[in-house]
């Protein structure tokens, strides 16, 4: 094949999806595969709510099949601003807001809006596709190694040695894939040091921008709650960009609706790049999610009903890890905070099944698919050191009776290891 352009010949495709494409290999040759790889949801476990399921259908039946306007249909743009403000205290006119098929589109037309080629991009790894997005936009890499001490979140004193001169922070929380959450002490010193560098630079130098990815923020159990740089630093607002949509909050990872949230110069720029590319969501799913959201009841009847059996699952699996551990097992797990995720530490190099030594993680990796018959997504894939023993493990595809058979046989396996 002749050589491509400079971007096609430097992509790396996606580490999950080959992981993804070996585990359906195994299924369609026979194997039993627990499969909590994917951060999706299996529809006849977590169905998408029913009134947006039925506007959906009728938004169809009633002719909402044309192009939609590129910002977004105005009620949605009014739904989206009346739903934010509900659950976030904080207001964005229309004007601020721009609609999209799902996150993905939002996230990549904000790069290419605000990162040249060789500008400074931060992030923390593991993290969900920075890395990409980075690549794709030619920008120079500034990747945070964050730790569990600090629940795989960077800090402002992580950020601080990379922020001058920077032209896009990225900040998700709750974290894909850690499940883990940003708490309001750090994010305020990192919104403060955001302010103050954007302070030194003059009026034509570009900003510093920051992404903040929310899509996970109605899931949060417990005593664990979400900030928002706007709602803790008002100021923050010229310099933030939310990205959001009902993917998982209302299990609709196929709907293909998203929204974000950001100063009304860098929508315009967004709206335009994305007029280009066509990356709307279909206008029937942007007129039945307006209905939805503004009923209020229904939201939040739904909410509460996934977030109790999302939470009942990761504890679950919590303690599950807890008992191995009891027992003696090199395994650990940090605490349910958010998502659809639970970060699990599975150590096991070094030990030996027979006569085969696991002489690194992706051995351990493999060893978990095979004699457990579980598959997980290691933390290499985000980003992380290749020899990380941390893995994501997702639950919206699982019932609670698997998990009882995922762990009888993740013991088993373990117990023959020397």
């Amino acid at each position: 094949m002749s050589k491509l352009s400079n971007l096609a010949e430097s992509l790396v495709g996606s580490e999950i999806v080959k992981l993804g494409n070996e585990i359906n290999n195994r299924i369609r040759n026979g194997e039993k595969i627990y499969n909590y790889t994917i951060g999706d949801f299996a529809p006849a476990i977590f169905p998408i709510p029913v009134q947006l399921k039925d506007a959906i259908i009728k938004a169809y039946n009633d002719g909402f099949t044309n192009y939609p306007a590129a910002d977004g249909i105005l009620p949605l743009r009014e739904a989206v601003s009346a739903f934010i403000e509900t659950k976030e205290h904080i207001k964005y006119d229309v004007s601020e807001i721009q609609i999209a098929s799902g996150g993905r589109p939002l996230i990549y037309s904000l790069f290419a809006t605000v990162v040249n080629p060789g500008d400074k991009v931060i992030y923390a790894v593991p993290s969900w596709n920075n890395n990409h997005y980075t690549n794709l936009n030619h920008g120079k890499a500034c990747e945070i190694v964050v730790t569990p001490e600090n629940n795989f979140m960077p800090t402002a004193a992580d950020i601080a040695p990379h922020i001058e001169g920077a032209a896009l922070l990225c900040l998700c929380t709750p974290q894909n894939p850690t499940g883990t959450t940003l708490g309001k002490k750090e994010l305020e010193k990192i919104c403060d040091m955001v302010l103050a560098e954007n302070e030194k630079r003059g009026a034509d130098e570009k900003k510093l921008y920051v992404l903040f990815d929310q899509m996970y923020f109605t899931l949060c159990y417990g005593d664990t709650k979400h900030y928002h740089p706007v709602a803790l630093r008002p100021e923050m607002k010229a310099y933030t960009i939310t990205v959001d949509g009902i993917s998982k909050s209302f299990a609709a990872t196929g709907v293909r609706v998203g929204w974000s949230l950001g100063p009304a110069p860098v929508m315009a720029k967004m709206k335009a790049l994305l007029s280009h590319i066509g990356a709307w969501a279909p206008m029937a799913e942007q007129k039945a999610t307006a209905d939805f959201l503004v009923n209020t009841e229904a939201v939040d009847a739904y909410l509460a009903d996934i977030k109790g059996k999302l939470e009942t699952r990761l504890w679950k699996i919590y303690n599950s890890f807890e008992d191995l551990k009891a027992k003696g097992y090199n395994v650990d797990a940090i605490v349910p905070q958010a998502a659809i995720y639970l970060t699990a530490k599975i150590d096991l190099k070094g030990k030996k099944l027979g006569d085969k030594v696991l002489e690194a993680q992706a051995d351990v990796t493999q060893f978990l698919l095979s004699e457990a018959c579980v598959a997980l997504v290691p933390f290499n894939c985000f980003g992380a050191d290749k020899e990380s023993p941390w893995y994501r493990i997702s639950v919206g595809t699982c019932t609670l009776e698997d998990l009882d058979i995922v762990f009888k046989n993740l013991e088993n396996a373990l117990s023959r290891l020397k």
